[in-house]
């Protein structure tokens, strides 16, 4: 296994403008962690298996655990409705919508770019600069008053949006700022010792910066920074920087209870609705957690992915054989084929 998962990751690197890091975990064995390609292009610098890389929409992982961990406390149910517990009277979001609909994308609200729909996230900080969105409060006015796209319930829709509506519930009730409550609760607990929300425009040890790919005018290949394609910090919904191990220790301490107790690990690693069927797989949403599952409803995997300009990443757990499957990228690439290609050897093993 140990071979063909490098074979893999080398034709990657060298075909595919594969550069970051992938782990595959089996129990407690590491069966394949290599790093490829360069932290720093300007300076050449490398990617190491420390490197921490910007984990997009992964994010969303962190913020669906602080929901469960204050669903456990009696701070607010699965079942509370979100904007009347916000105390927000002023939007277009329905008092209907719960934190079940935001945790499995049936809530029905605008986004605000409907990936979807095709809409390109950059194109919003074409007039609005993206450093003056730092705070998660500040991100409604791009979402809040859009008309919805299906009421609460009655629709599934990849959404965004939706976590940041979590990331306030988090801050409302715990009197925290969401990333400080994430670290403090999250990643502290979990030992996941790389992890943190670094900040684009700061200034971090072992950070992968992320590069967008281009064409130049000879038709070769250009690189850009993303520093102006989203916000220059970690929210609720994407951003928060880590290792490849950190993700890792993040899905065993769930596992073992660590992180939220035994009824809560349960809800997390199950499906609750179909997203879509994908040849004879199905696809179904969770609490921020996606499942492939056979026809006959058996997991085969748990997985989340994420990808913005310059940054791609998929942290998938096989449950038949307790394994883990890592890949965090800082350069614009496909690592869906990638992983597929794991995926297949990861099964056959």
């Amino acid at each position: 296994m140990q071979a063909r998962i490098r074979d893999i990751l080398q034709l990657a690197a060298d075909k595919s403008d594969f550069s970051g890091v992938c782990l595959v975990k089996r129990d407690d064995e590491i069966i394949y962690h290599q790093a490829f390609g360069l932290a720093h292009r300007g300076f050449e610098v490398a990617n190491r298996i420390s490197t921490r890389f910007d984990t997009a929409s992964i994010t969303k992982l962190f913020t669906a655990i602080a929901i469960m961990q204050l669903v456990e406390q009696g701070l607010f149910g699965l079942d509370t409705a979100v904007m009347p517990f916000l105390e927000r009277d002023d939007t277009k979001i329905s008092n209907a919508v719960t934190v079940f609909h935001l945790l499995t994308h049936t809530s029905g609200i605008a986004d605000d770019a409907d990936e979807e729909a095709g809409e390109d996230y950059e194109l919003l900080f074409v007039d609005k600069p993206n450093y003056s969105i730092r705070t998660t409060e500040a991100f409604l006015p791009q979402f809040a008053y859009k008309d919805p796209v299906f009421p609460p319930g009655n629709g599934v829709r990849y959404n965004n949006c939706a976590f940041v509506l979590l990331g306030l519930m988090i801050e409302k009730a715990t009197g925290q700022a969401y990333r400080d409550y994430v670290r403090d609760h999250v990643f502290q607990r979990a030992g996941m010792t790389g992890a943190d929300f670094c900040a684009m425009d700061g200034v971090h040890p072992d950070l992968a910066e992320g590069y967008k790919k281009g064409v130049a005018g000879d038709g070769g290949t250009t690189w850009t920074k993303n520093i102006y394609s989203y916000p220059p910090i970690g929210s609720p919904d994407g951003g928060a920087t880590v290792t490849a191990i950190d993700l890792d220790t993040f899905v065993r301490a769930i596992k073992a209870d660590v992180l939220v107790n035994a009824a809560s690990r349960q809800a997390l690693f199950r499906p609750y609705v179909l997203a879509r069927n994908h040849g004879d797989r199905k696809l179904m949403n969770g609490f921020g957690f996606e499942f492939t599952l056979t026809p006959e409803d058996r997991i085969i995997a748990i997985h989340k992915d994420g990808g913005n300009a310059g940054v791609a990443g998929i942290l998938a757990y096989f449950p038949d054989s307790d394994t883990t499957s890592i890949l965090l990228a800082n350069q614009d690439c496909r690592v869906w084929p990638i992983h597929r290609e794991i995926e297949a050897v990861v099964l056959r093993a």
